[in-house]
Order: C-alpha cells, then sequence, then structure tokens
C-alpha cells in the first residue's frame, strides 16, 4: 500500500513538472500555423516562450489554462512570453503576450481577471493591460491600433515610463483608456506615448483580418469558461473542451490532484468502449454593421434634370466633414480628424462601388451616363496612383485617364502632362482600405465627361 502512494505521488509530481510551464492548448486550427517551425495540430500544448506563426490562411484559438482565449488570425506572429499562475496567491501571477505582427484577440481568463495588475500584452509600439476585457489587436512595427469588444483596456505607448520589458499595465498621464461602450479604438504610432482615439470603424483589426464565423464570442456558459469553436467539416482540426483537466483547473489545486488520481488509479478508469456524450456548442453568429464611408461625394448643384444631393450637403454642413473640394457639378470631402496611415510599400487595386457621371456636348445640356472598365491602382511605395475608367452615354463614350501622386494626407493630385482628365479625391480609412475622386475631361473639344467615384479594396 505504501510502495503504491509513493508510486502515485511520484506520478503527481512528475506530471506537476510537466505542465508547469504550460500556457493552454490548441482547440482549433484551420490552414497553416506552426510553433518553432513545426506544424500545430490541434491538441498541442503551448509552453511560456513558445512563438506561434499563421500563414496567409492560418487561424488558431488557444485555450489558456484558466480558461481564456488567445486568438491568432492570417499572417500573424505572437510569443506567450509568461504564463504563470499562482491561484493561492495572485500577487505572484504573471501574465504577458507580445503580438510581433498581425492580428490577435485576447480573452481574459480567471487567473487574468484575479490578477490583472500583473497581466501585459506588448506590442511592437505598445502596452496593453486590462479591466477584465475582451479585445482585439492589429499591429506592425510602426502602428498598433485595438479595439475593445467587451470590458475595458488601459494603453500606453513605450516611452521612458513605461518599459517594454515590464508586467503588467504602464498606468499613469500618458496612458488612455478604452472600455466597449465607447465608440472607436485607441491607436499607437511608433515613438507615440500618448495613445489616440479614431472614432468609427475604419480602422478596426476586423478589416485587416477578419474572424471567422465559428470564433468563440466570449459569451460565458457554464463555470466562467468560454463558448468555444466548432469544426468545419473537412476544413478544420478541433477538440473541443477534450484537454485532460489538470491542465484546465491549475486555480484549484486539489481538484486537480483528485481528477488527476482518478486517472492513475486503474480501479476507477472508465471503460474503454464506455460511451462518451459529446456536446457541440452554439456559436452565435457575431454580426457588426458596416462602417460608414469615410470619404464623402455627392453633387453641390442641380444637373442633367437632377437636384443638389440634400443628403450628402446635410452631412457635409454637419459638423463630421472636412470643408469640400468642388469639381463640376461635385463636391468631395473627407471625415475630419480622420488619422490615415498609409503602407510604406507594396501596392493595391481597387474596385469601383458607387459612382455618377455625365457627357456633355458642344453646346448642349449634360445628360446622364455610366462608368464602364474602371480601375484604380495604388503604388504605396512610389506614392503614386493610375487609374482610367470609360464614360458611356446614348451614342457617345469618353476615355478618361490620369496618373497622379498621393500626398502625405491621402489627397489623390493628377498630372496635368500624363493625363486626359483633372482628378482630385481622396484615399480613405485607417489602412487606404477605401478611396473616392472627382474627374473632368480636359482635352475633348467635342465631348466632355464628369462625374465623381467611390472605391474599395
Amino acid at each position: 500500500m505504501l510502495r503504491r502512494f509513493m508510486l502515485m505521488m511520484g506520478l503527481l509530481v512528475a506530471a506537476s513538472l510537466a505542465c508547469a510551464g504550460e500556457a493552454g492548448r490548441i482547440v482549433f486550427v484551420a490552414g497553416d500555423v506552426q510553433i518553432a517551425g513545426q506544424r500545430v495540430a490541434a491538441g498541442s500544448a503551448v509552453s511560456e516562450g513558445d512563438e506561434l506563426a499563421t500563414g496567409s490562411d492560418g487561424y488558431a484559438y488557444m485555450k489558456t489554462v484558466d480558461n481564456g482565449f488567445f486568438i491568432l488570425r492570417p499572417n500573424t506572429r505572437a510569443r506567450i512570453t509568461a504564463y504563470h499562475i499562482d491561484s493561492q496567491n495572485p500577487a505572484n501571477t504573471r501574465i504577458k503576450f507580445d503580438l510581433l505582427s498581425g492580428v490577435a484577440r485576447s480573452i481574459s481568463g480567471e487567473a487574468v481577471k484575479q490578477a490583472r495588475q500583473n497581466f501585459r500584452f506588448n506590442t511592437p509600439v505598445a502596452a496593453i493591460g486590462v479591466r477584465g476585457t475582451d479585445f482585439t489587436v492589429f499591429t506592425d512595427q510602426q502602428t498598433t491600433r485595438i479595439a475593445v469588444i467587451s470590458g475595458g483596456i488601459v494603453v500606453s505607448g513605450f516611452s521612458a515610463a513605461c518599459d517594454p520589458k515590464g508586467n503588467g499595465p504602464c498606468e499613469g498621464s500618458a496612458s488612455r483608456e478604452l472600455f466597449a461602450g465607447q465608440a472607436g479604438l485607441l491607436q499607437v504610432n511608433n515613438g507615440q506615448a500618448v495613445p489616440q482615439l479614431l472614432r468609427g470603424e475604419g480602422a478596426s483589426p476586423d478589416l485587416v483580418a477578419p474572424p471567422r464565423s465559428d470564433e468563440p464570442t466570449g459569451k460565458t456558459s457554464g463555470a466562467g469558461s468560454v463558448t468555444a469553436p466548432t469544426a468545419a467539416a473537412g476544413s478544420v482540426t478541433s477538440i473541443i473542451d477534450a484537454m485532460p483537466a489538470i491542465h484546465e483547473v491549475s486555480l484549484d489545486p486539489q481538484k486537480s490532484n483528485d481528477l488527476l488520481l482518478n486517472a492513475l488509479l486503474p480501479e476507477t478508469q472508465a471503460p474503454l468502449d464506455a460511451p462518451v456524450a459529446s456536446v457541440v456548442p452554439v456559436v452565435a453568429p457575431v454580426t457588426t454593421a458596416p462602417a460608414p464611408p469615410e470619404v464623402l461625394w455627392g453633387r453641390w448643384q442641380a444637373v442633367a434634370n437632377l437636384p443638389a444631393d440634400a443628403a450628402a450637403l446635410a452631412k457635409l454642413n454637419g459638423g463630421t466633414y472636412n470643408p469640400a473640394g468642388v469639381l463640376g457639378s461635385f463636391f468631395i470631402t473627407r471625415v475630419k480628424n480622420s488619422e490615415l496611415v498609409l503602407p510604406n510599400q507594396g501596392s493595391a487595386s481597387f474596385g469601383l462601388v458607387n459612382s455618377e457621371a455625365y457627357i456633355s456636348a458642344a453646346g448642349q445640356a449634360p445628360v446622364a451616363a455610366t462608368i464602364q472598365n474602371a480601375r484604380l491602382d495604388i503604388d504605396f511605395a512610389a506614392r503614386a496612383f493610375s487609374t482610367s475608367l470609360n464614360v458611356v452615354a446614348p451614342g457617345a463614350q469618353v476615355g478618361i485617364y490620369a496618373r497622379g501622386d498621393i500626398t502625405l494626407k491621402g489627397e489623390l493630385v493628377s498630372h496635368a502632362m500624363n493625363s486626359n482628365a483633372r482628378v482630385s479625391g481622396y484615399l480613405g480609412g485607417a489602412l487606404a482600405q477605401e478611396a473616392g475622386y472627382l474627374f473632368k475631361s480636359t482635352d475633348t473639344p467635342v465631348l466632355s465627361a464628369f462625374g465623381a467615384t467611390q472605391w474599395a479594396r
């Protein structure tokens, strides 16, 4: 009897040591997900110090040992820097994530809620602390943006008063809080100590890497657990709540020991052929209202028997938008205090989503036209754009092409030498996800064309 007791105690100690550095388990994998260059499968343990990376199609959901979630979306790299839980003395708990690049979501577990002062979520430019929270982060080496789903966060840019090596939130005169009931999100640029509040959803991390429809809802079901994802047939692997209980109940050492003893004693093991009841949680779809366009255009005067655009003019005069620029019968403007972050490299093609155009012959009134074969290409490295389209009306057609520069404010300004039309407009959205411009032909003496366009990536 004593020998058996000593054997069980030895197994308990060995299991405890094996799990000492475990932060959680991967419960859902889709696409390319790796730890230290090795492909990850559902059920894989994630330990302190592990660095996770997702490819262009990769999603990973990690369920933490205290029943929280850490979710990585495509093209993301993150490190579990620390996940040490002391349930007897939460002051000794240390939990720290480092999001190196991409988009990640953090849903606080029980240990985080009990020791918020010892939780830190770092990006290359900012430190994030929580108030018991569910939040999403986008970051690259220059900019971090954080959106709050529930609870609240406190954010500070790195400075002499906020060291990346520190633990817990940076709180002081330079920090800013954001709660789920507030509109907008927080942004921090490299070298900027005080975060900036951005209004609207145009810069949301969800626009960079949208969530899957089966991403955990963050709503609790049962004793503080978070609703987990289900497997999409044929495309992913998943283990929902299938981890050994020892990994999930470290906040209650006695309960953990009892469960492990039950698993070790032969007389308490369930038969191998015992039926296993499966419970598939229902995940409610998360729907968000689309953000209104940041770039606004409309008619400021009547044209082709159409009155001035009363709705657009009301928005322009409502105080939300900057003073408008005018070209022909149209005006164009952008939201006040909008923060446009232009990529420093790469290019993007935009598709036409809305337009209004007219053709007029010499000495005749304009007639309504449609736009065909439209394209807009942006070269972010060169800060340049090129665009072309055909304006078509019954019995008439005018081809438009233009090249030009993109200013630091995101303005599109055409070059007269490389264009047959004057083009004036804006890029919009924090990541230049949208654009709008006005155009008016300049080299067609018999037929002229003018109009307004709205684009999206």
